[in-house]
């Protein structure tokens, strides 16, 4: 007689739909060592949660879009949270890690190791949590969702890439943790981003201030060439999923400041 499996609760499919995100579906196998760690931690074989993220893929609309289906078997609460947090993938940040915590039977804070003994209200602690929380996601969100590839070179090590807002967060703070106002750059193009010597057209493409990069760096011009000028007009690398591909209004306004400083 098979033994009877054990259902999924609300916190383990809250867990692994915010691991879908952060998985190009190409690469949702029990091989996949993000697979395995999360599967750890939820008391799964990397096979049954590679599956449940098979089961996430027949809800997404980008996957029907390119003629990819996902599995058959998904429950009705899978499909439950998935539209629960499908367009709030802030709130499933915060949720997730809180399943997380509950399931190490640990706080919340113990979890994210953060010190809290010095604040008392217990609002300021929320808010506190939330912070940590929201850094984590938006680096971890904007990492995924470009399969840990530098936009504009491609470059795949993880030690070297940060999560870029394309409208800096101090001026658009409604926008501040939107996956679409982000880019996955090397250190370095983050750097030359944000001081507007490159910036991104509303159409992907990649734009250089060639006059202030060669402007008295002349011993520095082939480095110059190679690793920015060699870029111009070149389209970025874009995120698998269609939904999140950089907003083309924040790509705007960033192209714009980027025209008034030549």
């Amino acid at each position: 007689m098979n033994k009877k499996q054990k259902l999924w609760s609300r916190e383990e499919i809250i867990i692994a739909l915010d691991l879908y995100y952060k998985v190009p579906f190409s690469k949702t196998t029990k091989n996949n060592p993000k697979i395995i760690e999360t599967a750890k931690i939820i008391g799964r074989s990397p096979s049954s949660l590679a599956m449940k993220l098979g089961n996430f893929g027949s809800f997404d609309t980008d996957l029907k879009k390119k003629n990819i289906s996902g599995l058959i078997n998904a429950s009705k609460l899978d499909k439950q949270i998935y539209c629960e947090f499908e367009n709030n993938l802030e709130s499933l940040a915060y949720e997730k890690e809180k399943a997380i915590a509950n399931i190490k039977q640990i706080s919340i804070e113990q979890h994210l190791d953060i010190d809290l003994s010095k604040i008392n209200s217990v609002t300021e602690k929320i808010i506190k949590i939330k912070q940590r929380v929201n850094q984590n996601f938006f680096r971890s969100s904007i990492l995924g969702l470009y399969n840990s590839r530098c936009c504009i070179t491609g470059i795949s090590i993880p030690n070297l890439l940060e999560a870029a807002h394309i409208v800096d967060w101090s001026k658009d703070v409604e926008n501040r943790l939107n996956p679409r106002n982000g880019l996955c750059l090397n250190a370095l193009h983050h750097k030359a981003y944000d001081n507007f010597l490159i910036s991104i057209t509303p159409d992907y493409k990649i734009v250089i201030n060639e006059d202030k990069l060669l402007n008295n760096n002349g011993d520095n011009k082939n480095i110059i060439y190679s690793n920015f000028i060699d870029y111009k007009n070149k389209t970025i690398l874009l995120p698998d999923k269609d939904k999140y591909k950089p907003n083309k209004e924040l790509l705007e306004q960033h192209y714009h400041r980027f025209i008034k400083q030549k």
